[in-house]
């Protein structure tokens, strides 16, 4: 945490840092998404002397993105997923089509 940060910060580093250690984040990765996040917020409210401008302009705090941008979940259901799916539906040529060409025929029939 940077010098003379509040209290306040400092427990939500701590927070946010348990939190990601707790979903399987390494220790050095949870540091970061913890110091990035606090820094966001100290740039939202001007507790900062710098902030960039995805600070201060983003209409949603950090709390409220909750990784939106880090695409996960983005992806739709695997091809093993949609491979089984076909083979419910007893879709012909399964076992050769990828991922975009299951998707095509499971949205035709």
């Amino acid at each position: 945490m940077p010098r003379g940060s509040s209290p306040k910060r400092e427990r939500q580093y701590e927070h946010i840092k348990d939190s990601a250690e707790d979903r399987g984040e390494s220790t050095e990765r949870a540091r970061e998404i913890a110091a990035r996040t606090v820094n966001k917020e100290r740039a939202r409210s001007g507790e900062s002397k710098t902030a960039s401008r995805t600070s201060t302009q983003d209409p949603k705090s950090s709390g409220q993105r909750g990784g939106e941008r880090s695409g996960k979940g983005s992806q739709g259901p695997t091809r093993d997923q949609l491979y089984e799916e076909a083979k419910r539906r007893n879709i012909q040529g399964r076992s050769d089509m990828n991922k975009s060409e299951l998707q095509r025929a499971l949205d035709k029939g």
